[in-house]
């Protein structure tokens, strides 16, 4: 019995040594500083969006109308940045300074009809929004208010009348296209102007895309600066994920378009 009783003596005390041992521990083990774990998880969540922006997808605003009917004056839309092979930032933040870039492989390159962001070629602070109507090799003819792609048209074309865009003060006739492809999408042009008189040709270098703003008689395109080399191109337009009509009344909650937001482009 007394040897028993030691034993549990002996355990007892050890037992408590250990405990005593672990609260010195625990006490002698630094906390980390409530504002130190506030900047840490702010610079990962940082670093986490700047990732996410630069590599996956980018949100960015319509700022003029080029792209009606399919994108309005502000429409607010994410970029699909991966799928053409993402672009590493050819500018750091803030700065404004020039850096080397590089392209990751892509998974498909641009085709006819697609709506792409990309890298004005004139001007690359710019990101301009267009749609692919020809590439490398094809010949586009411009016939009036008609484009030809290597000698057959856009695409099948539904009138849909004309109607008065405010923003724009003009008249202004709509014609749904429907492309051997299956894309549909909206045209637009002035029905005032003349259009018998519009002849032109281009030749897509290879490698190279020819774009165009559905809003036709309001966009400047490969018409007008040339084509766009692939190095420029940028990321595959998704979704609207909201929309403000900043032409709107005064009603605030009238301004938001609803029936646009999380609309696939199209």
């Amino acid at each position: 019995m007394n040897v028993q009783h030691n034993i549990k003596n002996n355990k007892s005390q050890s037992s408590n040594k250990n405990t005593a041992s672990e609260r010195s521990i625990r006490k002698e083990r630094p906390r980390k500083n409530s504002v130190r774990e506030t900047t840490e998880a702010i610079i990962i969540a940082l670093l986490a969006a700047f990732l996410l922006r630069a590599f996956v997808v980018q949100a960015f605003r319509i700022p003029t109308g080029s792209m009606k009917d399919t994108l309005l004056v502000g429409d607010f839309l994410l970029v699909n940045k991966f799928i053409y092979g993402v672009r590493t930032p050819s500018r750091l933040p803030f700065l404004d300074a020039e850096i080397p870039f590089m392209r990751l492989p892509a998974f498909k390159s641009p085709k006819r009809g697609d709506v792409v962001v990309f890298k004005y070629p004139k001007d690359e602070k710019l990101d301009y929004i267009k749609r692919c109507i020809a590439v490398g090799g094809d010949t586009v003819d411009v016939r009036g208010t008609e484009v030809f792609i290597n000698g057959h048209q856009e695409g099948e074309g539904f009138d849909l009348g004309q109607r008065f865009d405010p923003e724009e003060g003009r008249y202004v006739r709509r014609t749904r296209i429907k492309t051997p492809g299956g894309k549909q999408y909206v045209l637009r042009h002035y029905a005032e102007l003349s259009h018998s008189g519009i002849k032109q040709r281009f030749i897509v270098p290879e490698g190279q895309y020819f774009m165009m703003g559905d809003n036709r008689d309001n966009s400047s395109d490969s018409r007008v600066w040339g084509y766009l080399p692939p190095e420029n191109v940028v990321g595959e337009a998704l979704i609207i994920y909201f929309s403000w009509n900043k032409f709107g009344d005064w009603n605030l909650f009238e301004r938001v378009r609803w029936s646009r937001i999380v609309n696939l482009i199209r």
